[in-house]
């Protein structure tokens, strides 16, 4: 294949998944439903996809469209972190020491599930287990293990939780007006066309800057953590301020539920009945635990119950953080606690990683 059909080919997979997905979306929207646009291009996509088999090879979002979505909203996650939200981080030390206690915990709550009860081994039960970090996990994982899909299944399904649940929990926690006005307030956010020639080059300079700035250094995850830690270095100094766009906050919610969508259509029930069934008992699991840690928390700090839910739940950095994002809540607290649980899979997940497979290597070798 060419690059011309290639880009073609990806081309028509992004029309007629963002057809879905839109279509879908702003039924919601009519009915007034949470997050209209995310659940709409998740659940839509997945559901005429497993539906429509013809289907299933035109949908996707490609890797080079992604990226640059996931790039921006980098840069909007960052723009939240002014001087006066880092002066009061230090404000948050209660609840970054408990995020840290409670992803170890489920890590191995998970672990042990997977390798006492239901017989994985030892890598794979710890790669299923990690909450979050789920695309370096899938990576280590194609280099250690067989059955890489696995645990690729295993991050989606609990993404898939964490992405349909936060906005049904938001409509339980609080009434219907509150779901609209979350909805007012992501088409209220100002235009693409609104924003000056300025502004338009400052997000596209953070973007650029920022990516390529964290692949020199070699930071995990380059794409997203690249843009936010220039885009705080900006905005704290108050050299730029970067606003949100209607238009770009809606073209990552389909974009990022699009391309979930798409991927649990390709997955056969039947073929994976089985571990799609460990997968959510062990998304239970981990939602359990931070759950509870979430109900302590907020019974005991000033904090809504849904603004530490989404601080604590281990969902994917970009999509609670735009979950976040959509729903009006302390971004700037949402996105410090998922960057202090991501930094800890990223400095511990390596070295664990290489001790597990030398430890499964050692059991596998014969006695002599």
């Amino acid at each position: 294949m060419t690059p011309a059909t290639s880009i073609l080919s990806d081309g028509i997979r992004l029309c007629v998944t963002f057809a879905i997905a839109g279509s879908v979306g702003y039924g919601l929207l009519l009915l007034d439903a949470p997050a209209p646009f995310l659940l709409g291009s998740l659940f839509g996509v997945w559901i005429i996809g497993g539906l429509v088999p013809q289907i299933r090879p035109h949908l996707g979002v490609a890797r080079w469209f992604h990226i640059p979505i996931v790039i921006g909203l980098g840069v909007l996650i960052g723009s939240f972190f002014t001087a006066e939200i880092l002066m009061q981080s230090g404000k948050w030390i209660d609840t970054v020491l408990v995020t840290a206690f409670v992803t170890m915990a489920v890590t191995m709550a998970g672990y042990l599930f997977l390798t006492r009860l239901r017989s994985y081994d030892q890598m794979t039960a710890f790669l299923c287990s990690v909450p979050g970090g789920q695309v370096e996990v899938v990576a280590i994982a194609r280099d250690t293990i067989d059955k890489d899909y696995v645990v690729a299944l295993f991050h989606l399904v609990r993404v898939v939780f964490v992405f349909s649940s936060t906005p049904l929990l938001l409509a339980f926690l609080q009434d219907a007006e509150a779901v609209k006005a979350s909805n007012q307030a992501m088409l209220s956010l100002p235009s693409l066309f609104d924003l000056s020639w300025q502004e338009l080059a400052g997000f596209i300079g953070l973007s650029v800057a920022g990516f390529w700035l964290a692949k020199l250094i070699g930071l995990p995850m380059p794409h997203m953590l690249g843009p936010v830690f220039i885009s705080i270095a900006a905005h704290s100094s108050g050299l730029i301020f970067i606003p949100r766009c209607t238009e770009f906050v809606l073209l990552a919610q389909l974009s990022i539920g699009g391309a979930i969508g798409a991927r649990l259509a390709q997955v056969r029930f039947g073929e994976l009945l089985t571990y799609i069934k460990d997968a959510i008992i062990n998304a239970l699991i981990i939602l359990s635990l931070y759950g509870i840690a979430t109900i302590i928390m907020a019974s005991i700090t000033n904090n809504s119950m849904l603004q530490i839910w989404l601080a604590f739940i281990p969902g994917g950095y970009y999509e609670v953080t735009l979950l976040a994002l959509i729903f009006g809540f302390d971004i700037a607290f949402v996105a410090f606690h998922h960057t202090i649980r991501t930094m800890m899979i990223y400095l511990f997940l390596p070295a664990i990683a290489v001790k597990l497979r030398h430890d499964t290597s050692a059991d596998n070798r014969p006695n002599s």
